[in-house]
């Protein structure tokens, strides 16, 4: 990892030579942010950001990642994703992303979020590597897997925190009664990070000792009824219960009012029910990669996701499942590929 400890120094010598602390703290943020859009500008150049149905890969990459957009029975696209390959200019990281929308606006909120957040995120993380260089009590190689996963939490929590924030003053986007979920994955080397806002859900197909691909679910469904998340929205006066229509089903309610009835207990946006328990804090954790393991999936929200995210682990066509399945609401999968040996198969995918 001595790109790692390169990448520590040269960020930190950027800052060191400007005059004061307050100089170095400005012009940091600002060189940042101008060298993000560039990354952007050069990786949407190279074909390196995927943000609708197909696949990236990279020549010489060990990452490969294919997005399926199955389009619904009913009701509109509020979902959306994107993938970005070399994330930060590393060659050993990729982004993964899906977002899906709910509300009037959930669409636009969808597709904000995902404007905005591979780009803070990078930016927040290239400052948190600048903070700790600087930090005279790091040593970062005591234990590298510990570092890493601190700076990729902080810089989702701070990530995720600022854009919920340009949601609440968005002039032209309404997230009122309006919000999205958010799903993210890094892979670093042989690590990946997981941050999870919402009821989206990643799963990876492992390889056990029969041979067999079996599925291992990374996230937690967050919904109102989990024993922690119900208390939380109870504490902030909010209710959780479920419609006679519905059993089954909890929902987020206001204290006085049946609204907004969101099926999620946390969200980016929704700021009516914001006061009131629901949150867009992520849970970020973070998996090491081993020979076992094949591929990680990302899946929004649908009737058919919990079947099919299993059926995916032990179908050896699994773009062809994913793409036959018979979905009420629009679904996006992301189907991650770890190990080289599907870098083969893209033919086979697509």
């Amino acid at each position: 990892m001595g790109h790692l400890s390169s990448m520590f120094n040269g960020l930190a010598r950027t800052l060191l030579t400007k005059k004061t602390k307050s100089l170095k703290k400005k012009s940091g943020n600002s060189d940042a942010k101008e060298a993000v859009e560039s990354m952007i500008k050069d990786a949407k150049k190279n074909d390196l950001i995927l943000r609708s149905s197909g696949i990236v890969n990279v020549n010489g990459s060990k990452n490969f990642a294919s997005v399926l957009s199955k389009r619904g029975q009913k009701g509109v696209n509020q979902d959306c994703c994107v993938i970005w390959e070399e994330f930060g200019c590393q060659n050993d990281m990729i982004f993964c992303g899906i977002f899906d929308g709910h509300g009037p606006w959930g669409h636009f909120v969808a597709k904000r979020v995902r404007e905005l957040l591979p780009s803070s995120l990078l930016c927040n993380w290239q400052e948190m590597l600048v903070e700790a260089s600087l930090d005279p009590d790091f040593d970062v190689d005591s234990d590298k897997k510990l570092h890493k996963f601190n700076i990729w939490k902080h810089s989702y929590l701070k990530t995720c925190a600022a854009v919920d924030q340009d949601l609440e003053h968005h002039r032209k986007i309404d997230s009122f009664n309006s919000g999205t979920t958010a799903l993210t994955i890094v892979r670093q080397g042989e690590l990946i990070f997981i941050a999870n806002v919402g009821d989206s859900r990643a799963v990876l197909a492992t390889t056990c000792d029969s041979g067999n691909l079996v599925p291992v679910q990374l996230t937690v469904d967050f919904k109102p009824n989990l024993p922690e998340e119900a208390e939380r929205i109870m504490q902030c006066k909010g209710r959780v219960f479920c419609l006679h229509d519905e059993p089954g089903v909890h929902r987020v309610w206001l204290p006085e009012e049946e609204s907004p009835g969101l099926a999620m207990s946390r969200a980016f946006g929704d700021y009516c029910v914001k006061d009131f328990g629901l949150i867009s804090v992520p849970e970020v954790t973070q998996r090491h990669i081993t020979s076992k393991d094949q591929f990680v999936v990302l899946a929004t929200d649908g009737v058919c996701m919990p079947c099919y995210l299993i059926r995916i682990c032990i179908d050896t066509d699994c773009y062809s499942c994913l793409e036959n399945a018979s979905c009420t609401y629009m679904t996006i999968y992301i189907i991650f590929y770890i190990m080289m040996r599907y870098q083969n198969v893209s033919g086979e995918v697509i």
